[in-house]
């Protein structure tokens, strides 16, 4: 049986794209450039805050100062605003209650800023005991890099061949990819089915309790 399941964090446990964009629009508004509606922005997360800027932005003024400056407002805003309009997904507390009834640890790594992930696992899954939680931390590659899974299995020593990664993005299946752990991706999410099944993850799964099922295989 699987012994340790590593977790995207939005587009996976979390619905967060309204926070994201309203936070990215702010950024932008805040600086005159102008904004995107709500549903233009899970094609543009995934990578980290710094390459949602990049992509929010004009192509012409994608300059590393203007970038910073953005980067700046996006965080003081967000957060500040990190629960307003995100929320677990249907099922994802009762699947990780399952996973933790069922003795297998619970590991989160995402792209994004590391402060921010702490506290929103903290908010959202405060009963959970995570056996790790891993963000976008300064000097260290983000994701598809697999950097992020290594320090998740420094912090809970678990065999590769013991391991499933859980995401909704081709990056998520690219980083279990080089990280040599099975993947799984999720309908929920972000990105459409279609990135999952190009990105050839492993496993698609279309309902959380799906992911039981597969701690067997």
């Amino acid at each position: 049986m699987k012994q340790l399941v590593i977790f995207d964090l939005d587009g996976t446990l979390l619905n967060t794209i309204a926070d994201l964009g309203t936070a990215t629009n702010h950024a932008l508004a805040a600086n005159n450039f102008p904004t995107h509606p709500i549903d233009a922005y899970p094609m543009m997360v995934g990578n980290g805050v710094r390459k949602l800027i990049e992509r929010a932005l004009p192509s012409e003024s994608r300059s590393e100062s203007t970038v910073a400056q953005l980067l700046s407002d996006f965080k003081t805003f967000y957060d500040a605003h990190l629960f307003d309009l995100s929320e677990p997904y249907p099922g994802i507390p009762q699947l990780l209650d399952e996973l933790a009834a069922r003795g297998v640890a619970i590991a989160v790594a995402s792209n994004k800023y590391e402060s921010a992930v702490k506290r929103l696992v903290e908010h959202f899954f405060p009963d959970t005991a995570f056996a790790a939680v891993c963000g976008q931390v300064e000097g260290y590659p983000t994701k598809p890099d697999p950097s992020i899974v290594f320090r998740v299995l420094s912090e809970h020593p678990t065999s590769k061949a013991d391991v499933l990664y859980v995401g909704d993005s081709a990056v998520d299946i690219e980083t279990a990819r080089r990280a040599c752990v099975e993947s799984v991706g999720v309908s929920w999410g972000f990105r459409p089915v279609r990135e999952l099944t190009g990105a050839y993850a492993d496993h698609i799964i279309t309902a959380p309790a799906d992911l039981l099922d597969l701690l067997n295989e």
